[in-house]
């Protein structure tokens, strides 16, 4: 029998995808918002499809903000656009 591979929506287009195929933006237990690309740090989790439309919907909407509960700073969104053009490249 296959494993089920465990769904996740995507803050910016809304859509459920595999949970691999997205990217973890995780506010820890001590307060701080990072990327989590292991899918294991503790914390609230968050997902974004690997996809700069995505990223901007996500912004504009403060859809991250609003899930993770938090304000996410600045830096945090300048590595996931980072890291967005490094995995479409």
């Amino acid at each position: 029998m296959q494993k089920k591979i465990p769904q996740r929506q995507c803050m910016g287009c809304r859509e459920r995808r595999d949970k691999r195929s997205l990217i973890r933006v995780v506010r820890g237990p001590d307060g701080n918002v990072t990327l989590d690309f292991s899918g294991k740090a503790p914390g609230r989790g968050a997902y974004l499809c690997p996809d700069p439309e995505c990223l901007k919907k996500a912004i504009r909407s403060k859809a991250l903000d609003r899930s993770l509960e938090v304000s996410i700073p600045q830096a945090v969104y300048d590595r996931l656009e980072k890291e967005m053009e490094g995995s479409h490249g």
